[in-house]
């Protein structure tokens, strides 16, 4: 059997309130709990599991989601709407912009319990149109 990921952990402050949030931005639905787990299903299956952990520290995660140019529309528009501040680089500047990496577009931004998330809608490494 070829080597799949199932499922990704991701620690919070607040379950409920991560799970939520991310599930805005990508246009998507909070599963049932499973246990203190809150998933969030992928279209490839994977399933993102929002987990709250007292004493979580800002920025200690960082995930990414490669979405159609259609879901990152749909991210940007909730990102916006939200009042959330994105940026183009992890490094968190300068607000406001995204980049244009590898022909595609990226954005980064921080959830409500402080993880860095990012849409990209070209995988890294990716050859630029010519």
């Amino acid at each position: 059997m070829a080597v799949e990921l199932n499922h990704l952990v991701i620690v919070t402050r607040d379950n409920r309130e991560g799970a939520t949030f991310m599930a805005d931005i990508l246009g998507l639905e909070v599963g049932p709990a499973m246990g203190p787990f809150l998933p969030i299903e992928m279209s490839n299956a994977v399933t993102l599991d929002f987990f709250t952990r007292e004493g979580h520290h800002e920025e200690v995660a960082h995930d990414a989601f490669l979405v159609s140019d259609e879901e990152f529309d749909h991210g940007m528009e909730r990102l916006e709407a939200l009042g959330v501040t994105y940026f183009p680089t992890p490094w968190m500047d300068p607000p406001g912009e995204i980049n244009h990496n590898d022909g595609g577009r990226g954005v980064y931004f921080l959830d409500p319990t402080g993880n860095t998330m990012e849409l990209i809608t070209t995988p890294y490494g990716t050859p630029a149109p010519q």
